[in-house]
């Protein structure tokens, strides 16, 4: 008997042992899931894991004050006193950013490098005794601190006098040939559509498909940036926020730089858009692009700019955050302050992740296989991932932290070598006081990365509940965290715009044009907007002759507001014979930044009498917004 027991107790230990040895072969052997949809290419995929990156603008305008040269500049005036490539660099580095893109040629034309293709360049210029070459020196110094070297260069050229004709997109092209093969690798090259001076004025008709392919003859790894990439998109503002819903995916079809989707478009993406072009948000540290002492302190706050963080880098884009250069070529101390705070700042949030080391289950797992098993969420290896099977579009991990602590903040990312998938998802605290689980946040898209912020909340157990998903989800990443209270997001309160009064005292100022009742608000320095019909110009008595050499412009500060993009603005000494000061001109960039706009002219004006006519709107309106007027004495 006891030998039969023997028998039977072997035979069932090598059924067992055949059974588990088939049952690992096929959990080894189950598919992974296939791409779903557009996918980022190896340089793109290279590209979303950099996050966050500097801009730098610097070039003439740093030295005339300007957003926007119009290419007439001296080249004499481009001379920093103490130029250094390496600061930048250091700052950049210690900050935690991965790259610098360089304005390497800006609207107005003049060139950072002695270019073949300009005489309106460094090479004209005294720095350096003209020998000098901005691009020759940042290269190099992105390279001893391990950055990332890209450049801007913005295809309208206000100088050259072949802008306009069929030859300068030859021309421009062999620009940039020149900057792509002489400074080392260049990960990305930034074009925007801004062209020509307006209906009387000469317009170029880009080629794109040439601009592109000496792109990538020169930098085949180099990822595009124009407002429909193709290797990356404009986030559709300036302001520094991606969409809350932000697909990575865009239908390009039919489109150009320039000639782009709407902004709402840009900014969310299309959810089952045809090409990969994933978002990258463009901000200024400070309101305008280029260096101003008049900005020096109007730096953005820690908190505006780790607003800007999340809702960028926390939404599915990149953040390119604009530090420009002051007239000496340094980085304003108060600019790099500010970023060494920001730093701190992340590092104190991200610290410490909660769910490190501790456990994840899902009751759907794709073919019951490790391989894809939840616990890949917390493992840190990127390519490791959790998915379900084809079939299951909906499902939960939970995540056990052990013990209970608190936690305000989840981090998410997809896979996405596999494709964007996840359409809609919440998450979930235990409350441990009730047993019941308890949602904290709902959202749309996550993409490579997507950070959730809510209520500080104490609990031992969290959920995450995948509601929509246009594919099997794939998810390779789970974070939680307790963020200081200070950086959780808070209630919106309305920015009031203050001191923005002109040189001139305004009390003698009476507003002939246009007759509102609270038309005295566009001078009394508090920043808020009226709408006047846009046949009506601004008209201002200022009592007495006064001598001053440009004003200012405030609009509303609101992307989608109708401010005035072009205008006539007249000067007159008995309110009947008018003298044009400003005809057609434009408030340079005014539609993607509306900040004060300071025009000034060529010589000092004298004159009692000044008048503003709109000429064109920003946004289709009847009506234009104008908060504040001034004088510049």
């Amino acid at each position: 008997m006891s030998i039969m027991n023997n028998k039977n107790v072997c035979l069932f230990s090598v059924a067992l042992l055949t059974a588990l040895f088939f049952s690992c072969k096929n959990i080894g052997s189950v598919a992974p899931p296939q791409p779903y949809g557009a996918i980022p290419s190896k340089p793109q995929m290279e590209w979303q894991k950099m996050e966050y990156y500097m801009f730098v603008h610097f070039g003439p305008n740093t030295f005339t004050d300007m957003e926007w040269g119009n290419g007439k500049e001296d080249p004499k005036i481009f001379n920093p006193s103490a130029l250094d490539c390496r600061q930048w660099a250091a700052t950049a580095k210690a900050a935690g950013m991965k790259a610098i893109i360089i304005t390497a040629k800006h609207h107005d034309g003049f060139c950072l490098w002695p270019s073949k293709y300009s005489t309106h360049t460094v090479k004209e210029s005294p720095w350096k005794n003209g020998k000098g070459d901005v691009l020759k020196e940042l290269s190099a110094a992105c390279k001893e601190y391990g950055l990332k070297f890209g450049v801007y260069l913005s295809p309208w050229d206000r100088n050259h006098p072949a802008y306009g004709t069929p030859e300068y997109n030859q021309i421009f092209a062999n620009t940039l040939s020149e900057v792509l093969s002489n400074y080392g690798d260049v990960f990305e090259v930034w074009f925007d559509g801004a062209n020509g001076e307006g209906p009387n004025g000469k317009r170029q008709e880009y080629d794109w498909d040439l601009f592109r392919s000496t792109v990538y003859k020169h930098q085949p790894n180099a990822v595009i940036f124009s407002d429909v990439g193709p290797g990356c998109r404009w986030i559709g503002n300036e302001a520094g926020f991606a969409g809350e819903t932000n697909w990575s995916r865009l239908n390009v079809k039919g489109f150009a730089p320039g000639r782009s989707p709407a902004l709402d478009t840009l900014n969310s993406g299309n959810r089952y858009g045809a090409a990969w072009v994933p978002g990258e948000t463009d901000v200024s540290v400070r309101p305008g692009w280029f260096h101003s002492k008049a900005t020096n302190g109007k730096v953005k706050s820690i908190d505006e700019l780790l607003g800007i963080y999340f809702a960028s880098v926390g939404r599915n884009s990149n953040l390119l955050l604009n530090v420009p250069a002051d007239q000496r070529g340094l980085i304003h101390t108060n600019d790099s302050l500010r970023l060494m705070e920001v730093k701190q700042a992340l590092g104190q949030s991200f610290e410490k992740n909660l769910a490190a080391d501790k456990k994840a289950v899902s009751k759907t797992v794709r073919g019951n296989s490790d391989k894809y098993a939840a616990a890949n969420l917390l493992d840190g290896d990127y390519d490791s991932y959790w998915a379900t099977d084809d079939d299951v579009l909906t499902a939960a991990v939970e995540i056990d932290l052990r013990s209970s602590v608190d936690v305000n903040t989840v981090l998410l990312q997809e896979y996405i070598p596999l494709g964007q998938r996840v359409a809609r998802f919440n998450i979930e605290v235990w409350n441990t006081n009730k047993n019941v689980w308890e949602q904290v946040a709902e959202a749309t898209t996550i993409g490579y990365k997507r950070i959730i912020r809510f209520k500080t909340r104490q609990t031992n157990k969290l959920r995450l509940n995948i509601l929509e998903s246009l594919a099997c989800p794939v998810l390779n990443n789970v974070g939680v965290y307790h963020l200081p209270e200070a950086y959780l997001p808070k209630e919106a309160k309305q920015q009031v715009m203050v001191n923005e009064k002109g040189d001139l005292p305004v009390a003698q100022w009476k507003i002939l044009s246009p007759a509102l009742s609270n038309v005295a608000e566009i001078i009394d320095g508090k920043g808020s907007s009226i709408a006047v019909s846009f046949k009506e110009a601004i008209i201002i008595d200022m009592g007495v002759e006064n001598n001053f050499k440009g004003f200012f412009y405030v609009p509303e500060a609101k992307v989608a507001a109708s401010n005035i993009a072009r205008y006539n603005l007249m000067v007159s000494s008995d309110g009947k014979n008018w003298k044009a000061l400003k005809t057609n001109a434009m408030f340079n960039n005014i539609r993607n930044n509306p900040i004060r706009q300071n025009q000034f002219f060529e010589n000092p004006v004298k004159g009692r009498y000044i008048k503003l006519e709109p000429l064109e709107l920003t946004n289709q309106s009847d009506k234009y917004l104008i908060a504040e007027i001034g004088l510049i004495k």
